[in-house]
């Protein structure tokens, strides 16, 4: 580690132990916002053909649009971070999700391109603590045995999110609009901030006379990017969600509707069907995570191979059923990620594991951002040769998979997971 990275602070004073059942019931509460987050983040899918029905879009454009909420909630993180650091979840969570209401609110009533993608960006900036606060307090009030367990549990609890956006929302938008489903959304997220308004409360910790500034705050950050295995570790995570989310959020509809004809209520039982299954995923792999963090890395890196692998078949092929075939395996092989998390939380120290988290979400969903436009990019270029542009597009994300996968294999590991 570079001699010249700050020193961590000393850890804060032990806060009283919330009861398991008081625990459970805020975990439970704070997964409204996750699932309001997926929802977010998915509605590209199905709204995909109706905007760039109204408002002309190229495959670029549309990647800009579902990319728009990606890089506002990826650029947020490391300020999520140091406000759960310095105020708690409970308060970041409460100031933070208005403006995700107020973005889809600005979406519904959007008349142009931009005021629509400006509305994205205030959601995703809304959205940016849905997760991390999750993962935050789950590292704080259970034991470090059961992180991977119940992190699964809430990725899969927070993924019925996504099963609105599946024939619900694809229903919805059908029988009246797609700025409805904007609306019906904006109502969602209001309840569920209500809900983390009376169920969240933290325990109070106790002071030690000293308060961490804002510049301490930032300078651990860079504590973080000092350390060798940081670079792998985010490399890897910001293009193995970030494959899912672009096919589940943004291409799965095009690809149903253009390459096979479906209808818009086609294409939502397809995506409603790819949302349940990867529920099952996240809990069935924390509950097959191995303690041995060695371990751990090189199962990590055979499910991406096998990940990026699904995806290649699913650019050359072109057939309905094996299309749809190679989504739900997806689905369920996307509950690996849960793993990268358990790797996050062991690489670093205890003092740092909140930032890591937000180091680590922030990656993911640049990731996300950068491969939803890089997409767009990929389709257009194909179209203006004549080539099949949704081919480009899974073609491109298995590329991304294997070299993130490189990243992670090769480059330093922790010391703790070094043979």
């Amino acid at each position: 580690m570079n001699s010249d990275a700050p020193l961590p602070l000393p850890p804060p004073p032990a806060a009283e132990p919330l009861t398991p059942r008081a625990a459970w019931a805020m975990v439970l509460a704070l997964c409204a916002g996750v699932a309001l987050s997926q929802a977010f983040r998915t509605v590209g899918a199905i709204m995909a053909s109706p905007l760039q029905a109204d408002f002309h879009l190229s495959a670029q454009a549309l990647g800009i649009f579902s990319g728009a909420f990606h890089f506002a909630f990826g650029a947020m993180q490391l300020f999520m971070g140091i406000g759960i650091d310095l105020h708690g979840v409970r308060r970041t969570v409460l100031v933070a999700f208005p403006v995700a209401i107020a973005g889809a609110l600005l979406s519904a009533v959007s008349s142009s391109y931009l005021v629509l993608v400006a509305g994205q960006a205030l959601i995703g900036v809304g959205c940016a603590p849905a997760f991390l606060v999750c993962t935050v307090f789950i590292a704080r009030h259970f034991p470090a045995a059961r992180f991977a367990t119940v992190s699964g549990m809430v990725l899969a609890i927070g993924g019925v999110g996504m099963l609105v956006t599946g024939t619900p929302l694809a229903w919805l938008v059908q029988a009246y609009s797609w700025r409805a489903g904007f609306l019906v959304l904006a109502l969602a997220a209001a309840l569920a901030w209500l809900a983390i308004w009376f169920w969240v409360h933290e325990p109070a910790v106790a002071s030690d006379g000293r308060r961490e500034s804002i510049p301490e705050a930032i300078r651990q950050f860079g504590a973080l990017f000092a350390m060798p295995h940081t670079l792998g570790i985010m490399v890897l995570g910001a293009v193995t969600y970030a494959a899912f989310i672009s096919l589940r959020g943004l291409w799965l509809g095009p690809l149903m509707m253009e390459r096979h004809g479906y209808s818009l209520v086609q294409n939502g039982n397809v995506a409603l069907a790819v949302s349940v299954i990867s529920l099952v995923g996240a809990p069935l792999f924390g509950r097959l995570d191995r303690e041995d963090a060695a371990s751990r890395r090189r199962w990590i890196t055979v499910c991406c191979l096998g990940y990026a692998g699904l995806f290649a078949l699913i650019a050359v092929l072109h057939s309905a059923w094996l299309d749809i075939a190679g989504m739900v395996l997806i689905g369920v092989l996307s509950g690996f990620i849960v793993w990268q998390y358990a790797d996050v939380r062991g690489a670093y120290p205890a003092t740092l594991t909140g930032r890591a988290m937000a180091v680590f979400t922030m990656a993911m969903f640049l990731g996300v951002a950068l491969m939803q436009w890089g997409t767009g990019v990929a389709a257009s270029i194909a179209a203006a040769h004549g080539a099949d542009p949704l081919t480009a597009v899974l073609a491109t994300i298995a590329a991304l998979l294997v070299a993130g996968i490189a990243a992670f294999a090769w480059l330093p590991a922790p010391k703790n997971t070094q043979a």
